[in-house]
């Protein structure tokens, strides 16, 4: 971020900066607590985590919360995109096109982020990652274009607000820079590494006031052994056969989601669906979190938890194509460590000696790698949720490797007519 200029432009950028990161951590502390306040008066619960809320509360309510969910979702996103076609200036602006100058309007882009936040919070399952990301975005735009700075800086600064929006929210201050400066701006430089690192870190302080410190995820610290690193070689592109699929599923069905009034019928009645689903799946509500977890600590048998796995991916995209808007940082995680944990079973019959959350882990990873097509946000993103020390490390990069390169190949394919 250099510009020639006085000693107090120098200032005035680091100040700059240092606001995004507080506007990112309030932000990311925001959503989360109304997140959580949604999923608890949904509910009615108070303590523990969402999947035992779920399963503590009247079975029903998971599908009245899922069917109220389609319905609040099916009219906000409706009026939000008619009014976006009406006044095309108005219209909901992603996080990548405003990293690319354009200017995210206030109140759709609250709008569009509070939507996001409240199906999640009824259990639909999908992200809920991108909201924190547009509101840090948009206070980095706005602050920005106060503030008078370039158009490079501005399109450094918004990234990074993004990016710290993701570290508020997850706690992950590493994993929240590294996604800025690999995803959003693809630029290794100390102009994107230094703001990038000093917003996510000041943004994560910030939310730690109500983000718990702790990982996102609790698992045991998995050792290395021979045959964890033999499987990840093998299990890799297996892995990235898989996620690669699933981009496909994901994007089909964001192609042919309901344009105009018809997301007022296919939204709630594909959220009622996945309530009815949930009646004997409930880990496949929210964003992931549930069925990760369970992937993590083999709390199921295995079987159970690939179904679920197969049926979270199907709610996943049904979700996508109804017409929501959200993520699928935390499904595709969820996803993969199901996988893995699968694959890494029936390995284990052939050659034991791993624990089974080693097998969840590097597969959560990989298959994260390829749907982000960021190997190197996913590693860093799956070590922090994770609370990983470093004996893992080589395996994650082989796993990641080979679903990569598979994903790179069959991408290439498909461009170039071969596949």
């Amino acid at each position: 971020m250099r510009r020639p200029g006085t000693p107090s432009w120098v200032i005035r950028l680091v100040v700059v900066t240092a606001l995004v990161g507080v506007g990112g951590g309030i932000g990311g502390a925001l959503v989360y607590l109304a997140l959580h306040a949604i999923q608890h008066l949904a509910f009615g619960y108070s303590e523990g985590t969402f999947l035992e809320g779920l399963q503590e509360a009247p079975p029903v309510s998971r599908v009245v919360a899922l069917v109220v969910a389609g319905v609040i979702g099916g009219v906000g996103w409706w009026l939000l995109r008619l009014w976006g076609r009406r006044r095309p200036d108005h219209a909901v602006v992603s996080v990548e096109a405003s990293v690319g100058g354009r200017r995210m309007p206030g109140i759709v882009t609250l709008v569009n982020a509070a939507l996001q936040i409240v199906i999640v919070g009824l259990g639909a399952s999908i992200g809920r990652e991108v909201a924190p990301r547009e509101v840090a975005a948009l206070w980095a735009g706005w602050l920005s274009d106060r503030a008078g700075v370039t158009a490079r800086e501005r399109r450094i600064l918004v990234a990074c607000g993004a990016g710290a929006g993701l570290a508020a929210v997850y706690n992950v201050p590493l994993g929240g820079a590294v996604f800025a400066v690999e995803i959003l701006l693809a630029e290794v430089s100390f102009a994107t590494i230094l703001p990038a690192l000093a917003t996510s870190a000041i943004a994560a302080l910030v939310a730690r006031i109500v983000v718990p410190a702790n990982p996102l995820y609790a698992v045991e610290q998995v050792p290395l052994t021979p045959t964890i690193v033999l499987w990840s070689v093998l299990a890799g592109p297996l892995l990235g056969f898989a996620a690669v699929g699933f981009v496909k599923l994901a994007g089909f069905a964001q192609r042919h989601r309901p344009k105009s009034w018809g997301i007022l019928i296919v939204m709630p009645l594909v959220f009622a669906a996945v309530g009815v689903v949930s009646l004997w799946l409930p880990a496949i509500l929210g964003n992931g979190r549930s069925l990760g977890q369970l992937a993590f600590t083999a709390a199921m048998p295995v079987l159970l938890i690939f179904a679920i796995t197969l049926v979270k991916t199907a709610s996943t995209v049904g979700t996508i194509g109804a017409g929501a808007a959200g993520g699928t940082l935390t499904p595709s995680l969820a996803i993969g460590a199901g996988l893995g944990l699968t694959v890494g079973a029936v390995w284990d019959l052939v050659w034991p000696g791993a624990p089974l959350a080693g097998f969840a882990l590097i597969g959560a990873a990989a298959f994260l790698a390829v749907t982000m097509r960021a190997p190197f946000t996913a590693l860093v993103l799956v070590m922090e949720f994770t609370d990983q020390g470093l004996q893992l490390l080589a395996p994650l990069m082989l796993c990641i490797a080979g679903a990569v390169a598979v994903g790179y190949l069959m991408e290439r394919g498909r461009v170039t007519g071969v596949a």
